[in-house]
């Protein structure tokens, strides 16, 4: 028996395509011999099997395109051979072509095709009829073959596609989930914003309410102080409660801060030279437990700014460092020049910044206690120890004068408090203490006092009555102005600002366009007065005292001295008149 795997020496037509197996089945030698070599000019690999078990062996061992088989062999003819190819799910769609010179009947071509053959080549055989058929289902099986390998190309593509498709769709997710994050925190971080902007308003409007309230109890125990008997017990009874009435000046001072409604006077101010003035005042009030030090860069450049505000913010800073200090430590006061990019600091433009830090080494913050830091009226300490106001303040005056606050903490670690303020034209600094003059005696004076408010009104009134002055009293804008053309001879216009209808900065405007030679001054405990049309407009800051409206007349009325003459001896305007 033969069992051959032969390629043919001849050159073929270059296809590209790798060769595939030719399966020869025939018991005689010789009749192999001769399909060889009419094959040979295919150039396939063409294998040789002398009996049915061989050409078993072979299909088993390649893979076979085609399978040239003879009918008439021992042992297994053709068709069983045939038969049990088919059976074998691996040759199910094998071509089998069979070779006969004796059964070449139709029931035997039936019984071929039967059997599984696709073709049925009778002998004499025709070379080049051979040749063709074999080459048809050779080329099948190629096609076939590459376009497996094609289709499993394209599966491996599809599966890579799939997998970076699902790659990119969890990333695209998880953008969602990221961007539905960040806009529910930005949603989250308007309405705490709206909040606190809401509270900051009632805040401001309780403030004022407050305001107009101490007005008249400072200005009635000032003004009954000078009229009770020489009564030690007396006497300091009505100062502790004038102080209590300036303890709650200074509390509403803080929610109008708060508010960012609060009257500043900015000044060009030198941050080093500020901070170096405070240090001893600092040393005493923190006590010798704790380390002053501080440390300026070069040429720190000004910034503008409200010099007490900016002092009482770093005193409460240091108040609160020394609180997160009990058993001492060191408290570092920096300052440093910066430039800020959009979006580096939360609520800070691009621009020039004087960053001034306070440092301490204390117990920190946890990152709850930090979220709730400014929060109005949110403290740590004790009861009786905070009103929860000091940075909130501390906040609203840096939102107030172009910067920004920020605060950066952790828990055991320290916290570190930044003021971020613009910085202010290149200017000589030249800061002075304040001091102030002494009352000055002028002539007796017409003074028209205009506000919505009877108490207030009534004060005002009482106090201008003790120095030596006229008070005329009205509760509404629209009566001052009708009062003005009705009578002459006013020497000045008091009036508050926020009122029903007509505003006091409305008033003088017109005041100020019908009778412009009438002083008109402001008095109110906000400092953010809509329109701005008159910013030279002269203000006193409720609550203010009687030295304050005297300073105020003096300063505004061209007077020239009076002979003395005896006050009237009057006792305090109450409400009810």
């Amino acid at each position: 028996m033969i069992t051959q795997v032969t390629q043919a020496p001849v050159t073929t037509p270059t296809r590209g395509d790798e060769q595939v197996n030719i399966l020869l089945v025939d018991d005689q030698p010789a009749k192999l011999l001769s399909y060889e070599v009419i094959l040979s000019e295919l150039g396939e690999n063409l294998v040789k099997a002398g009996s049915a078990n061989e050409a078993l062996e072979q299909l088993l061992k390649n893979d076979v395109a085609v399978v040239l088989i003879d009918v008439c062999m021992p042992d297994l003819d053709g068709f069983e051979l045939a038969a049990m190819i088919r059976e074998h799910p691996r040759f199910q769609k094998t071509a089998i072509i069979f070779v006969s010179a004796i059964q070449v009947t139709d029931l035997d071509l039936l019984r071929g095709y039967q059997a599984g053959a696709v073709d049925y080549v009778p002998v004499p055989v025709v070379p080049d009829l051979l040749r063709a058929k074999v080459r048809v289902f050779a080329e099948l099986y190629r096609k076939t073959r590459q376009l497996e390998t094609l289709n499993a190309e394209l599966e491996r593509r599809v599966a890579e596609r799939t997998a970076e498709l699902a790659e990119a769709n969890a990333d695209l997710e998880q953008r969602v989930e990221d961007r539905t994050r960040e806009r529910e925190a930005a949603l989250a971080q308007v309405h705490e914003m709206r909040k606190v902007e809401s509270l900051g308003q009632l805040t401001g409007g309780v403030a004022h309410d407050f305001n107009n309230l101490l007005m008249a109890v400072l200005g009635n125990l000032e003004i009954l102080g000078k009229f009770i008997p020489d009564d030690p017990k007396l006497k300091r009874l009505i100062d502790g409660a004038i102080q209590g009435a300036e303890r709650g000046a200074t509390l509403t001072k803080r929610m109008l801060a708060f508010a960012r409604r609060q009257e500043l006077r900015p000044e060009t101010v030198a941050v080093p030279e500020l901070v170096d003035s405070m240090v001893e005042m600092l040393g005493r009030s923190l006590g010798p437990s704790i380390r002053i030090d501080t440390e300026f860069e070069p040429n720190v450049p000004t910034t503008r700014v409200d010099p007490n505000q900016l002092e009482l913010a770093i005193l409460n800073l240091a108040l609160n460092a020394r609180d997160a200090m009990p058993q001492g430590g060191r408290l570092l006061i920096a300052a440093r020049a910066a430039t800020v990019g959009s979006g580096d600091i939360p609520g800070l433009a691009s621009g020039e910044y004087v960053c001034i830090a306070v440092q301490d080494t204390g117990s920190g913050m946890d990152e709850m206690t930090l979220k709730r830091a400014t929060e109005p009226f949110f403290t740590t300490k004790g009861t009786g120890r905070g009103t929860g106001l000091g940075l909130s303040m501390i906040d609203g005056l840096a939102a107030q004068s172009g910067g920004a606050m920020r605060i950066l903490s952790k828990l055991n670690s320290g916290t570190t408090v930044e003021l971020w303020l613009p910085v202010a034209e290149r200017v000589a600094v030249n800061r002075q203490r304040p001091v102030q003059a002494a009352p000055v005696e002028i002539r007796p004076c017409r003074v028209l006092v205009v506000d919505d408010d009877p108490i207030v009104l009534a004060g005002t009134a009482a106090m201008l009555e003790d120095l030596g002055h006229m008070p005329t009293e009205v509760e509404s804008a629209e009566r001052a102005l009708a009062l003005l053309q009705e009578q002459n001879g006013f020497d000045l216009v008091l009036t508050d600002h926020a009122m029903p209808g007509m505003t006091g900065t409305e008033l003088a405007t017109r005041i100020r366009r019908n009778w412009p030679q009438l002083p008109v001054a402001l008095a109110s405990g906000y400092t953010d007065l809509p329109g701005n049309e008159t910013p030279d407009l002269p203000r006193l800051s409720k609550p203010y005292r009687q030295d304050d409206l005297a300073r105020l007349l003096a300063r505004m009325i061209d007077f020239k001295p009076a002979p003395p003459e005896p006050k009237p001896q009057r006792l305090p305007v109450s409400a009810a008149e």
